[in-house]
Order: C-alpha cells, then structure tokens, then sequence
C-alpha cells in the first residue's frame, strides 16, 4: 500500500484514515491543521496510490475462489469466460475500490464519478460475461436445479422484466447523487461498502438479463435488449447532464471542510464528474453493444438454419410417394378418352 507524503505537516497512508472512514466530524477536527487528504493525484501516483478495503477484498476473495472451485469441476471450462469473470470483472472491482480510484473518490467528485461507472456498469458486464450461473448449474447439479428454479419463478420474471432493471440500473446512482445519500458514504464504512452492493446488482441484473448468455427469467429478443440498451444510454446521458447544470454543489459540506489546496475547483470538479458519468457510461455501453450485436446475428442464423431444415424436411416428405401410392399409379394418357382405344392392355 501506497503512503501517501505528508501535507501541512501530517501524513496519510492510502486513502487516509480521516478522509476514508472517518465523518465529517473527524474531517473537520484532522484539518484543524490543514488539509490531511490524500497528495495532489498525477499521472505517477494514479499506478502508485493503493487502499485497502477488507470487505470488497473479502468479497473478491469469496467470489474468484468460489468461481475456480466451479471450474476445476468442469475441466471443459473455456479460457476465455475465466478472463472476463476473474481477469476482468473482479479486477476492475479492485480497481473500483482499493486502486487511486478509492484513495481519491472522497476527495475528487470526478474520481468519485469514474468509481460510479465501473461499478455500475464495468464490473457487472463482465462478470456476467463469465456466465457464473451457467458455471454453478453445471458445477453442482443439485443445487444448481434449485437455483434454476429460483431464475424460472415468476417473480423474478416480474423482478427482472427490462424497464424495471434498466429503472433500477439508472435511477440508484440518480437518487444517490441528488439525495444525502451522497455524503453518507463518506461518514460510515457500513454505508459505504453497501453502497457499492447496490451499485453493483442492478448492473448485473441488467446485463444478466439482456445478455442472455446465463440461463434466465425470460428470454427477450435481441432487438428488444438493443432498445432497453439505448434507454439506458439516454439515461446515463440524463445523469450526467443534470449534474453539470445543477446551480448547487453536491456534498458542498464535505468538500468545503476538506479544504482541497489543490486540483480543480469544486464547482469544475462537479462539471468534469458530470461529463465523466456521461461520456464513460455511454462508451461503456458500446462494448455491451457490440455484445449484443452478435448475439443477434447468431441468433438470426440459427433461425435460419432451423427453418431450412424443417423446409428440406417437409419437402422431403412430400416427395415420396405414400405407401402402395406408386404400384397404383397409372399413366396420365391411360385415362384419356382420345387415347383409351389405342392404348389396351395385352392379354
């Protein structure tokens, strides 16, 4: 872990003890001497500054073990769902929270936006990619039958119908933004580690669902999954919107009794923190996109394969002749009456 250098005489390891855990009351009475938050945040410090955050380490230790002890009973496993489970959702989810993204996210409203996205909508993408349902039912049959179950009832085909995942997925970071939601993050590591939970699962319940490559509630088509999708980009840009033209500073308390000497003002940091949550959350959903765009075509192409076999089967049927069907059937010209007399048969 980082230690970050001293600033008005203090010092800070990481995050900082005062400005990672602590209220606005331990704020304020650690900056009785100054300002004691994490150093000015450069290109350098960005790889060099690291936290430690035990629940979201215990989280990833319990989710990537639980994960490998699945595919060391499906030898089978393919590489490549391994990369987006292990590699790169639970990856990003370190970078998310114990990365310079955790040291500065109560320091930086920007950072804190960058954490927003990757948690919302990074993380949850590719550990669905990694199909850790599919994963599980194959894994441990018994369980995974109940849990199957579970996924096919009826309310989770209510819980999980897209207009209320794509409400969810949108409306949670919307109402922690413009509620003392916000704030509350900063002032308890209960609230904190929960908001993280809540930022996470309508995420993955989202690209869960859409993605379809789990087994699922309800399988909706592709073309709708595209359409939800371009709602939750219009979303994403709605959010982001709102926070670069609101006239008030969100968390204004906090800030100002943090005391940054350094960076951007708080009213650009909010600026550059709203065109982050956009401009990010709307190239987060290309690869999403690109995803479902495939899907699609391979969809279509065993629709079409389907109904080429079922129409080279029935014309298959239709041209052989039923059974006794050929020893019966005569000559047309054997019928006709300008030909009867000239066609008889011999004895």
């Amino acid at each position: 872990m980082a230690v970050a250098a001293g600033i008005g005489g203090g010092s800070v390891t990481g995050m900082g003890t005062a400005v990672a855990s602590g209220g606005l009351a331990e704020l304020t009475r650690a900056a009785g001497g100054g300002y004691h938050g994490p150093p000015e945040l450069t290109v350098a410090r960005a790889f060099t500054e690291w936290t430690l955050d035990p629940w979201m380490l215990a989280l990833v230790l319990i989710l990537g073990g639980g994960y490998l002890a699945a595919v060391r009973r499906q030898p089978g496993w393919p590489v490549a769902r391994r990369i987006w489970f292990l590699g790169l959702g639970l990856g990003f989810l370190v970078i998310a929270t114990m990365s310079f993204v955790g040291v500065y996210q109560p320091v930086l409203f920007y950072v804190r936006a960058v954490q927003t996205v990757l948690l919302v909508l990074v993380v949850p993408l590719f550990l669905a990619l990694g199909r850790p349902i599919t994963l599980f039912i194959a894994a441990f049959p018994r369980a995974g039958a109940r849990l199957e179950a579970v996924i096919r009832s009826r309310s989770a085909r209510v819980l999980t119908f897209p207009a209320i995942t794509t409400l969810a997925l949108v409306g949670v970071p919307f109402v922690m933004y413009f509620t003392s939601w916000y704030t509350a993050v900063f002032h308890s590591a209960a609230v904190r580690e929960l908001t993280f939970l809540a930022l996470m699962a309508p995420g993955f319940a989202f690209f869960w669902t859409l993605l379809r490559v789990d087994p699922v509630p309800k399988e909706y088509s592709y073309a709708v999954s595209m359409w939800i999708t371009g709602a939750e980009v219009i979303g994403d840009a709605f959010l982001g919107l709102a926070i670069i033209a609101s006239q008030n500073l969100i968390g204004a308390a906090w800030y100002h009794a943090l005391a940054r000497p350094w960076g951007p003002t708080l009213q650009s940091d909010q600026v550059i923190g709203g065109g982050a949550l956009w401009i990010l959350g709307d190239l987060v959903g290309l690869p999403f996109l690109a995803a479902q765009l495939i899907q699609l075509m391979r969809e279509d192409e065993s629709d079409a394969a389907r109904v080429d076999a079922e129409l080279d089967a029935r014309q298959a049927v239709a041209e052989v002749p039923a059974e006794g069907e050929q020893a019966t059937e005569k000559p047309w010209w054997e019928d006709d009456p300008r030909f009867t007399s000239r066609f008889k048969p011999t004895s």
